[in-house]
């Protein structure tokens, strides 16, 4: 079953099947590799966290976003997040 896109300010968003959740939350980073693999338990988030491949509207460049509910779960992403 195909899952409908997600049209916010920022980015076009299309969501990941494996998403326990189906929500755009707060804290937001855009990653500009779109087939680097982010498997998000390995982060070992205290919240909830959500992966969308994206399309950043203000160039067209496409990516992922990863969206978590604390502020603090996302800077952990970004500090430990190393594409291979």
């Amino acid at each position: 079953m195909a899952t409908t896109t997600i049209d916010n300010p920022e980015y076009l968003l299309y969501p990941s099947p494996r998403n326990e959740y189906r929500i755009v939350f707060a804290h937001l980073h855009f990653v500009p590799h779109p087939y680097a693999l982010i498997h998000l338990p390995d982060f070992r988030f205290r919240g909830r966290a959500t992966l969308f491949s994206a399309q950043r509207k203000s160039d067209g460049r496409m990516g992922q976003v990863v969206s978590c509910e604390l502020e603090e779960d996302l800077q952990r992403f970004i500090t430990q997040f190393t594409p291979d």
